[in-house]
């Protein structure tokens, strides 16, 4: 059995207290990896050296982050097939969902590269005669990430990779359920030349290692990607000494149908923004919201589709869904499932599930009064609730906690540009999935789906601080 030590400083340490972290391949419940769980002494460690390394990162210069990161990016790529087996087996990922991760976090680090020569300042209208005022961005410091499982790869990059490029020292936390994508992230930074101090990964109990990066007045910043009871508490934490927090959390993403949509179409879309990865996505399509003039056709066609959509073994190019990272989780959809039947929904597709493998389920008639219509699943579960005008639509979409990703499905172009400005959500995607992705794009939502926004030059404007800097000649 493979065994896995922590990324400390830039050296591979192996605790003296040893604890390990038994890596469970999702799909078959086996132990397949150990990896050494990082405890009070580990963080402390990892705090001190990325605190010692923090002044000369932040002032090597720009071109040389730059060279760093595309190195990296190079290794990544030109090792995708010897990563690829163990992430799949990790996560539960289907093997097109995780080649295709590992290409984007290539693209995303080169990205992040891109930004270490666009960070700027301005200059200032003097306010009197002889009088020079500019402002720069400079690094924050020490940035602490934790990342999910269910994008372990990518969700983690995107945090470590723009913080480093702004001249930030980082420590990562990946999920308990897939450490091993953290220390992925390590070995490329290490072969790349990234200077000791500058990055640590620390797997471990968020219980102990999370809280005490999130509560240490070393820490100038934290970004997380988790559910909403989670920011909240990290918020808490790090509001203690006052520092920044990018908080990527929860969503129950509503799909809006008009009745002008070819609903083969939408099937389409809905079916891949809700099945895709088994749900387990923040952006998932988990509450879809049609007209009342296309809702039966277009609930037909998508019980064709969840049927139709293979579940299985994640190395099989076929499959489309996978294992649930954990199989407690299938109770939850249970009772969610349950909950809507006994208040009048039709189960359509799905609704069962054998071990980690949840069928992929189709709720039709969903109201208001059943806990599905509010509560994310975080599963292969579609809801279809029935509008009776564009207005009501717009009503039962906007009624949620959440605010991550919505989409509008229409051929009526100004109606839907319209309906964008309305709907309360940090991203709106006209005529395609809720679940789309770029590097470049601000990724992030409103109401209890967090604070700030990720990739590119917003993750820039993150995680960096403005100076303002006056001159009387």
């Amino acid at each position: 059995m493979r065994e896995f030590d922590l990324f400390i400083n830039g050296e591979w340490v192996r605790p003296k207290e040893e604890n390990w972290i038994e890596n469970k391949n999702p799909a078959t419940g086996e132990v397949f990896c150990r990896v050494c769980a990082a405890g009070k002494q580990e963080a402390e460690d990892a705090l001190a050296g990325a605190d010692a390394a923090r002044k000369s990162w932040g002032k090597t210069l720009a071109k040389e982050r730059e060279r760093i990161l595309l190195r990296a990016a190079g290794y990544l790529e030109a090792n995708k097939e010897k990563y690829l087996p163990v992430l799949i087996d990790e996560s539960g990922s289907s093997i097109t969902k995780m080649s295709a991760e590992i290409d984007s976090c290539v693209d995303l680090i080169r990205t992040a590269a891109g930004e270490c020569c666009r960070i700027t300042g301005g200059v200032i209208q003097g306010e009197y005669p002889n009088h020079l005022s500019y402002y720069t961005r400079n690094p924050l410091g020490i940035v602490v990430g934790i990342a999910p499982f269910n994008y372990p790869l990518f969700l983690a990059i995107d945090k470590a990779a723009f913080a480093l490029a702004m001249g930030n020292t980082f420590i990562l936390k990946p999920s308990s359920h897939t450490p091993v994508s953290g220390l992925v992230i390590a070995e490329c930074m290490e072969q790349a030349g990234l200077p000791k101090g500058v990055l640590s990964v620390l797997p471990g109990p968020g219980q102990v290692v999370g809280d005490i990066l999130a509560a240490d007045p070393r820490v100038k910043m934290v970004a997380l990607t988790g559910s909403s009871a989670l920011g909240r508490k990290i918020a808490q934490k790090a509001a203690a000494s006052f520092k920044r927090c990018s908080l990527e959390l929860g969503g129950k993403n509503p799909m809006l149908i008009l009745k002008d949509f070819d609903p083969e179409k939408a099937a389409d879309l809905a079916s891949f923004g809700g099945y895709f990865h088994q749900g387990q996505i923040c952006m998932a399509a988990g509450r879809v919201v049609a007209e009342s003039p296309i809702y039966e056709k277009f609930c037909e066609v998508l019980a064709k589709r969840a049927k139709a959509t293979v579940v299985g073994d994640p190395h099989n190019p076929e499959t489309v869904v996978g294992p649930l990272i954990d199989e407690r989780q299938c109770q939850v959809l249970d009772e969610l499932v349950d909950d809507a039947v006994s208040k009048g929904a039709r189960v359509l597709a799905g609704g069962r599930h054998r071990g980690p493998y949840y069928e992929p389920t189709l709720l039709a008639d969903v109201t208001q009064e059943m806990k599905v219509f509010y509560e994310e699943c975080f599963g292969p579960v579609i809801s279809v609730v029935c509008a009776s005008d564009v207005r009501h639509g717009l009503e039962l979409c906007n009624d949620n906690q959440y605010g991550l990703s919505s989409a509008i499905l229409t051929n009526d172009i100004t109606l839907a540009l319209s309906l964008a400005e309305e709907m309360e959500a940090g991203m709106v995607h006209i005529n395609e999935s809720t679940v789309v992705g770029s590097t470049r794009a601000p990724f992030g939502g409103v109401k209890m789906s967090g604070i700030g926004r990720e990739n590119g030059s917003f993750s820039a404007e993150e995680y960096t601080e403005i100076k303002w800097i006056t001159v009387q000649h």
